[in-house]
């Protein structure tokens, strides 16, 4: 009868493949046999992932674990002061959901905002399991099934239980700033005051703000120079009575993404192109004017995917911009960032942090504080301390300089960022009970940053060597969803048990990746270290992504569900569903998005200047 199980062949002959009987399949060549798809992790790529998976491939059912009681990732986990995005507001959305603009910037709270009512909108409510914690996933050879393992509280009880789930395929998406840890600095346990890490900062379900009128005529130290310190300086120096801000390496503070195409397409004269706020004239015209809207987007974009500035260019850039908002303070300019020259310190062997802060009001939707708007302004008031001398130790009541120096704190904030190592907080298995952390020591190693050798049917998004050096994650993000979901459409469509990259694919990919960005500097890029491999961006030009637009079947090894040897045993009995049951669409190649109307010559521009020439995720799923 119809349905989409695996077909139950009769025992076989003892004949010669060459000269056995050949039974049809009984099912039809789109007669889909049930999926399961399990994703960890409900932030932008599990969001993405929900929504994509349920529209792209039939018969499938999708679980979204999320050990949080929110979706949001990052986004929702983050909540120390002053968190946004340093990518602006208009480029960090996906494609697909187009957000109402408030700020240049985006402040963490309205980015929650925006996957709350994604969430809504696609109806994901009910695939996301909140409070569900994987904690161990095993692949079972036999039957091609992922067993996972998940943590919950009971809801009646509040007892902690575990239970576990199978699926066909494991989409891993929480990234890289899903792990923490105190940094190793001696004493810090013995501080007696108020002891945060940025990324763990818990403001029991009130404003930040809130948080900090306790902190008006306390003085707080804040260890760090990346992007959660220089957000978190300039957020605190108007709302407390002292700051120290304790540098350990150096950093470049660029000028803001996408700041060109902001002063230009909105037309803002010399005294106003540092202005990061839009007018209300501005944000009118951007919710009634669709075209308007669109094109300062496209606007935007191209010129953050544009390739950052070569290192010697985007140093003279930096280095004028640093001295213009630390000129009351020069010597800050001199221990943040390197002389000129001096390789192990050029502008691109780390990330970029832009320096600009945003105030999240709630009650003052079109503005933001004015002071200050960056970390430099910030340094150059008169409440902060840039210190850049290393520190000795953590003593009870403040931090121990090795220049002999001691300052007073009441309150210390850790912002020291992740451990991007991808050394797992729970055991991932393969084949032959390899655990992935095993694997990817001394670093991870992967093929295109979206699948591992000795591990079928499993795919990533946002894993290692995805972040990217210039432009918004996002878009390489989809690709990485679009692309897991075209593997699954195969395993499906060509009933197939496993999909599994080659390790000849993995070890040239590594061989490739081994490559770029490798001046010597501390970064997260490397896992914290100086030296070593290069183990968190996607190696080259932002737009490469579209290596991912069409997948290189032939870098796989496949595995049949089906016990027979013919490999065509997938087209069934040589009907459609359509014609088999006399119902739906008999002539859909005639509709969109089947239909190909190509244009005539001369009435387009030659390929090699066309945005599409090698096509689109979106067009090539829509015929799977």
């Amino acid at each position: 009868m119809p349905g989409g199980g695996l077909s139950r062949p009769s025992e076989p002959k003892s004949v010669s493949p060459e000269s056995a009987p050949y039974t049809l399949g009984e099912f039809c060549i789109d007669e889909y046999r049930p999926i399961k798809v399990i994703v960890v992790g409900a932030g932008f790529s599990g969001i993405t992932a929900g929504i994509r998976f349920r529209q792209k491939i039939p018969n499938v059912s999708v679980a979204i674990y999320e050990k949080s009681t929110g979706v949001g990732g990052a986004w929702f986990n983050n909540k120390y002061p002053g968190l946004a995005c340093d990518i602006p507001s208009i480029c960090y959305q996906l494609t697909f959901e187009e957000k109402r603009l408030v700020r240049f910037l985006p402040p963490g709270a309205e980015i929650r905002q925006y996957l709350e009512g994604i969430v809504d909108k696609y109806k994901l409510a009910p695939h996301i399991k909140l409070g569900h914690e994987v904690t161990h996933a095993q692949y079972d050879e036999p039957s091609g099934k992922w067993h996972v393992r998940i943590r919950r509280t009971h809801p009646a009880t509040g007892k902690v239980e575990q239970f576990e789930d199978t699926g066909d395929v494991l989409f891993t998406a929480f990234g890289s700033l899903d792990r923490w840890s105190w940094p190793d600095i001696k004493g810090l346990e013995t501080f007696k005051g108020e002891l945060h890490h940025s990324a763990g900062f818990d403001p029991c379900g009130k404003a930040w703000q809130e948080v900090a009128e306790a902190w008006k005529d306390k003085t707080v130290g804040i260890i760090g120079v990346g992007s959660s310190a220089v957000q978190l300086v300039p957020a605190l120096q108007p709302r407390v009575k002292k700051v120290y801000n304790y540098v350990r390496g150096k950093t470049w503070l660029a000028v803001p993404f996408g700041s060109t195409g902001f002063a230009e397409f909105l037309q803002r004269d010399a005294q106003n192109a540092e202005n990061y706020q839009y007018t209300p004239e501005e944000l009118a015209r951007f919710k009634n004017d669709e075209r308007f809207y669109k094109n300062y987007r496209h606007a935007l974009e191209t010129e953050i995917n544009a390739r950052t500035p070569m290192q010697l260019q985007a140093q003279q850039i930096f280095r004028a911009n640093m001295e213009k908002k630390l000129e009351k303070k020069p010597w800050i300019l001199e221990n943040s960032a390197s002389r000129f020259g001096h390789r192990s310190y050029l502008p691109l062997c780390r990330s970029l942090t832009m320096g600009m802060a945003v105030s999240w009001d709630p009650m003052r939707v079109y503005s933001a504080a004015r002071v200050p708007t960056c970390l430099q302004e910030a340094h150059s008031g008169a409440r902060v301390d840039f210190i850049s001398s290393p520190i000795k130790r953590v003593t009870e009541t403040g931090i121990e300089t090795e220049d002999g120096q001691h300052q007073e704190l009441d309150v210390l904030f850790c912002a020291t960022g992740y451990d991007a190592t991808y050394q797992l907080p729970f055991k991932i298995i393969g084949r032959n009970g390899v655990d992935i952390s095993e694997k990817w020591r001394p670093h991870p190693v992967t093929y295109l940053s979206v699948a591992v050798d000795g591990f079928p049917n499993m795919f990533m998004a946002l894993g290692p060597n995805s972040a990217v050096g210039s432009g918004s994650l996002l878009a390489l993000m989809e690709y990485q969803v679009m692309y897991a979901v075209q593997a699954a459409a195969k395993l499906q469509r060509e009933r197939l048990r496993s999909i599994e990259v080659k390790p000849e694919a993995v070890r040239d990919y590594d061989q490739y990746i081994d490559s770029v960005y490798s001046a010597k500097c501390r970064s997260w890029y490397k896992g914290g270290r100086e030296e070593g491999r290069v183990i968190g961006l996607w190696p080259g030009a932002y737009l490469i992504y579209r290596a991912l637009s069409y997948p290189r079947w032939e870098d796989y090894n496949y595995e049949r569900a089906d016990p027979i040897q013919n490999r065509l045993y997938w087209l069934g009995d040589g009907q459609t569903y359509a014609e088999k049951t006399l119902t739906g669409e008999r002539a859909w190649y005639l509709r969109p998005p089947y239909l190909d109307v190509p244009p005539v010559p001369g009435d387009e521009p030659p390929v090699q200047n066309r945005t599409d020439a090698h096509g689109a995720p979106s067009a090539q799923i829509a015929r799977l």
